[in-house]
């Protein structure tokens, strides 16, 4: 990377109400006491006018203003206060010149919000935290979403899925500075690991609906939970509720928003999560008890929905 000084210049920009740990977080991987000298030329930079208070109260006096965006290196947006408020015009305008300029942009978790506000996720992939990936693509129609990643790099644009994950963020923004020696080495004395393993499917939380509009089909899901080995046929699961085939179909999608064999393998992955997590059955056994046809299957559902093995989900869940 072609840096055009002895130090790469890094810009970190705070607005009222910033959150503490979010704007800590960049702090520590590329300026931090983990580094033992300094690494980047870091200005902390208002992105707007008036007092910037955190969203505790703590208040930071930043040293600098918009203009320190026009010549950095690496631009990081490490929070933002409301992804339904659109910020400044002025600071919109100056992350594009930036970015034409030749920075690397990084939007932290909501950050994401003002580069998508800015243009700047226009046709890119980006990421964002689960909760509101939703939102984030209903606002940025034009962007790609990556519902599972824990950070994305398209073309020097790097967004992330926020809390934790902005850590994994920071450290691939690292290593694409100074390699994988140092990321290492400071990834260590973090006492984080410096790459991990799936993305966020593994921390979604997507509950299994319980109950429906519609009594019958609140009766036929209360029947299958109580015993997930049982192989089902559709035709057997109509007679048991007085349904015809398709009028079961129709009412058990419109009901739970999903078909019936989806909404069985769903469950059951729910009911292999909490055993993993809450005891110390083997994974064949776990396989057996939440009704999965073979072992070998369930390592592949679970895989294709978690992205992470059995074996890997227990190893970050279970605690005994």
């Amino acid at each position: 990377m072609t840096l055009n000084r002895s130090l790469p210049k890094l810009s970190i920009l705070v607005f009222d109400k910033f959150s503490p740990f979010h704007l800590s977080v960049p702090i520590m991987v590329f300026n931090g006491e983990v580094h033992e000298k300094q690494r980047f030329e870091t200005i902390i930079v208002a992105g707007e006018s008036g007092r910037i208070t955190s969203e505790i109260g703590m208040e930071i006096t930043p040293s600098a203003g918009l203009d320190a965006l026009k010549d950095s290196d690496l631009i990081i947006v490490p929070y933002w206060r409301n992804r339904h408020e659109k910020p400044n015009q002025e600071l919109l305008d100056t992350l594009v010149k930036a970015y034409d300029n030749g920075a690397t942009i990084v939007g932290l978790c909501l950050g994401g919000y003002v580069l998508g506000y800015a243009g700047l996720l226009e046709h890119r992939s980006a990421a964002m935290h689960w909760e509101f990936e939703e939102h984030f693509s209903n606002s940025f129609p034009t962007m790609k979403m990556d519902n599972n990643a824990l950070y994305v790099e398209d073309d020097r644009i790097i967004t992330s899925a926020g809390i934790a994950a902005n850590i994994d963020c920071c450290l691939y923004v690292l290593r694409k500075f100074y390699g994988s020696k140092l990321t290492n080495q400071i990834a260590r004395r973090m006492v984080v690991p410096p790459h991990r393993e799936g993305g966020q499917a593994q921390y979604i939380e997507r509950p299994v609906p319980r109950d429906t509009s519609d009594s019958r089909i609140n009766a036929l899901l209360d029947k299958i939970r109580q015993d997930l080995t049982i192989t089902y046929s559709i035709d057997e699961l109509a007679e048991s509720v007085l349904m015809t085939r398709r009028t079961l179909t129709r009412k058990f999608n419109n009901s739970t928003g999903m078909s019936v064999g989806k909404w069985l393998t769903t469950e059951r992955l729910h009911q292999a999560q909490e055993l993993l997590e809450t005891s110390g059955l083997s994974i064949e056994m776990v396989s057996e008890k939440a009704g999965f046809s073979s072992v070998f299957v369930f390592r592949d559902q679970f895989k294709k929905a978690f992205s992470v093995t059995p074996k890997e989900w227990r190893k970050t869940f279970f605690f005994n």
